[in-house]
């Protein structure tokens, strides 16, 4: 439905000549005829290679004076992503929430001690489906209005917030997108992780509390969203989600893996470092996500599948699971980005290969072959 509202907005926006198509628009998705009205009008640029992994990765004050804490201006953009939201408020990344891959790799490493394996699989993901490839831009989330005449135009779905390819269902503090806003902090499900960490973890949330409140946000949307989604690739991000705040939004120079409950507001509300913080001592890679996700997915194990219906959870076999790490790769390639981009030309099939060589060099020497979907 996200996607189809996109296109919609964008038909629409294309009617008025006096309405301009934003930089980081994503052109997943688009007619041809749409792309050769769009692509012309936009500044192609060559995309700086991703970073390599930092040479320091001791842990360091992060929340310092080069790196202050500030509100919105009108204009700057948050999405479903807490950490990148932070990372935006605190000037580690641009703070209108747009930024090249390189900006974010480069500022999730900086500002979290991300490992580059992690930092350059998860940004290149992100931006294959949700940025615009031929002006290497990425926005954070939220909605756009247009510019134009009066009536304003319907917005257009920026970023991240694009339902059902790399943001989805079940969430820790966001709604599903079936219920209207899948991007805005949500009191009510903060309220339900708060109660969580207090009767798991002791007033804090921990390993324990991220296995038990990710499979409530489960079974909570196979309860009440009848277009509920949990196959590849929301299945893996889903369980990333919930390690992610025990390894980067707990403060370096503490080794008990305890998120307390004003800094987790803090980071999931107001995109907000806690006064005097610290990125972890160590860099967080692959490695040590995976190790989280299957301790928590093994709390409470459940297959890839989707609601046929309110309450009617259905399997879907062909979905990659934990067991099949390459298929998510494969999948992604050859049915998500494929099925959004199937006849690319020039410099935007030129951009989608640079981009796809990207994502997949983290698992160069892996199990998982390379797939090129557009040449070589």
């Amino acid at each position: 439905m996200a996607r189809l509202t996109f296109l919609v907005a964008v038909a629409l926006a294309l009617s008025s000549t006096t309405v301009a198509f934003p930089s980081y628009g994503s052109l997943a998705g688009l007619s041809e005829a749409e792309l050769d009205r769009i692509i012309p009008l936009l500044e192609a640029r060559d995309a700086c290679p991703p970073p390599g992994p930092l040479k320091n990765t001791s842990t360091k004050l992060v929340n310092d004076k080069d790196h202050p804490w500030k509100p919105l201006r009108d204009g700057d953009i948050r999405g479903p992503c807490p950490g990148l939201n932070t990372l935006a408020s605190h000037g580690w990344l641009p703070r209108n929430g747009v930024a090249t891959p390189a900006q974010i790799i480069n500022a999730v490493q900086e500002g979290f001690n991300m490992g580059n394996d992690l930092a350059v699989f998860v940004t290149y993901a992100a931006h294959l489906v949700d940025g615009n490839q031929v002006t290497d831009l990425l926005s954070i989330g939220g909605k756009t209005p247009q510019t134009g005449p009066d009536p304003p135009q319907p917005a257009i779905v920026g970023g991240l917030d694009t339902h059902a390819v790399f943001e989805g269902d079940a969430s820790m503090t966001r709604g599903d997108a079936f219920f209207g806003d899948n991007h805005s902090f949500n009191e009510t499900q903060f309220d339900e992780f708060s109660a969580f960490s207090n009767k798991f973890g002791g007033g804090y949330y921990n390993l324990s509390v991220a296995a038990e409140f990710r499979w409530q946000r489960i079974q909570e949307s196979i309860a009440t969203n009848p277009n509920f989604s949990f196959i590849s690739p929301r299945y893996f991000t889903a369980y990333a989600e919930s390690v992610f705040p025990l390894v980067f939004f707990v403060d370096g120079r503490v080794s008990d893996g305890r998120l307390s409950l004003p800094n987790a507001r803090g980071f999931f509300q107001n995109s907000q470092m806690p006064t005097d913080f610290f990125r972890p001592n160590q860099s967080i890679g692959l490695d040590v996500i995976g190790d989280g996700i299957s301790a928590i997915a093994s709390a409470h194990p459940i297959a890839p599948g989707k609601n046929e219906g309110v309450g009617n959870y259905v399997l879907d076999p062909t979905s990659a699971d934990f067991d099949h790490f390459c298929l998510l790769y494969i999948n992604f390639v050859n049915q998500t980005v494929k099925s959004l981009y199937p006849n690319p030309t020039g410099v935007l099939r030129d951009a989608l290969k640079r981009n796809l060589d990207n994502f997949y060099s983290p698992l160069n020497g892996s199990d998982c072959v390379q797939i090129f979907p557009y040449g070589k």
